[in-house]
């Protein structure tokens, strides 16, 4: 793992003789899934609706299910907003995706510490961002599931992380998200607190267009009897730019939203035909 440190942190400092100055390096306060270093300027509220579909191919995918239309794996819609330039809240209802929780609230607060200035000597962009999630869905009697909620606490789970960003050019962005997870309720065969390292790339195709890639890798044990039916999150996507829009169309083996969700509840495997199409869309409004 310390290898991979290493290699991460020179990724992201590499090549200084090509980095930009510019305070934007992602399009919007969201790579894919997961967040970005992007923060909304002040006194700007969004409001986000995001979809997941159910697998485009496979044996649940494919033209009898109208390749995932003719289901909804999750759906969420969001507020966010934008108290000062560097610091932004946010609150959203998930469906959920029943593995193992349902009916979601979510909130979380982002701060971003550092700006990318180069000729400043602030090689990158750093955000540092915080989440929970609550399930207010009814308790069930079966006492092996999770979904039995012996007690409040049990229903939520939390994410922490320190999003790295760097623009080497004008039309290449990658960033790095270091993340903790930590659920306060979990099966037998699966831990409480998860780490993951996120990798993402932005390339600028045209003027508006995007091409997007983001991959978490989780750390949660050696022993093959520990989340032996989880898999990590890999998508891929590309994102249009309009004036107070931002359209993401994308493609992933993850069924959920925000960080307690798709990174230690993805269950689909790539390789098995696993993926589904989803979008999100944005609207912005200065108050």
């Amino acid at each position: 793992m310390k290898k991979l440190y290493i290699l991460s942190i020179t990724l992201l400092i590499a090549a200084s003789s090509f980095a930009q100055d510019s305070e934007e390096t992602f399009h919007g306060t969201r790579i894919l899934n997961g967040h970005s270093v992007e923060t909304l300027k002040k006194n700007t509220l969004q409001f986000r609706i995001e979809h997941r579909f159910g697998d485009l191919i496979g044996v649940a995918g494919g033209v009898n299910n109208f390749f995932g239309f003719d289901q909804a794996a999750d759906i969420r819609f969001g507020f966010e907003y934008g108290i000062s330039d560097k610091l932004m809240v946010g609150v959203g209802r998930s469906k959920g995706t029943s593995a193992p929780y349902k009916s979601l609230v979510d909130g979380f607060v982002k701060y971003r510490l550092l700006t990318q200035n180069y000729s400043k000597g602030m090689p990158v962009s750093l955000a540092l961002f915080a989440s929970s999630s609550l399930s207010y869905e009814p308790a069930v009697s079966d006492k092996s599931l999770i979904q039995h909620y012996p007690e409040f606490s049990h229903r939520m789970a939390y994410s922490t992380q320190i999003n790295i960003a760097r623009k080497f050019t004008d039309r290449i962005s990658v960033a790095l998200m270091p993340t903790y997870i930590h659920r306060n309720l979990v099966n037998t065969n699966d831990v409480n607190g998860l780490f993951a390292l996120g990798g993402a790339f932005n390339i600028k195709v045209l003027k508006g267009l995007g091409i997007i890639g983001e991959y978490y890798h989780t750390f949660p044990s050696s022993d093959p009897l520990v989340r032996p039916d989880n898999y990590n999150s890999l998508s891929g996507g590309i994102e249009w730019i309009t004036s107070g829009h931002n359209f993401k169309v994308v493609v992933t083996n993850s069924r959920g939203f925000g960080e307690t969700q798709f990174i230690p509840y993805t269950f689909s495997n790539w390789l098995d035909k696993q993926f589904r199409l989803g979008f999100s869309i944005t609207r912005n409004f200065k108050l």
